[in-house]
């Protein structure tokens, strides 16, 4: 098992981080968005929201709908620095590199994959 499938075992036992799903109106928005548009506005969230040592309202800075990704992160855990020490084991109190960044996105990215590709 690679990271990301170890990371996906452990969000399945969360009740609270199953239980977010795409709905139609997100799905179609990926689909008309696609993915590298969706990567983007997740990359600018993350670097917007989370990014910073001491983000402002830190836990209660990404919203529960209003966009695919804000969905995904809370699905992930990566919607705060406290989850994303938690579930990630990124510190808190540091500003995220652009490693971090980008393996968040990969997370998100993830996730939406297979919220847009259900096994049958």
């Amino acid at each position: 098992m690679n990271q990301l499938d170890l990371l996906f075992a452990r969000l399945s036992r969360s009740t609270f981080r199953s239980r977010f799903r795409l709905g139609a109106k997100e799905q179609q928005y990926c689909r008309d968005k696609g993915a590298d548009t969706i990567d983007q506005h997740a990359a600018d969230f993350i670097a917007r929201r989370l990014a910073p040592a001491f983000p402002v309202n830190d836990g209660k800075q990404t919203p529960m709908r209003g966009h695919p990704v804000f969905i995904a992160q809370h699905a992930t855990a990566t919607c705060c620095r406290g989850c994303l020490a938690k579930w990630h084991h990124i510190p808190q109190g540091e500003a995220l590199t652009a490693e971090q960044q980008h393996y968040i996105v990969a997370v998100i990215h993830h996730w939406l994959v297979l919220q847009m590709n259900p096994k049958a």
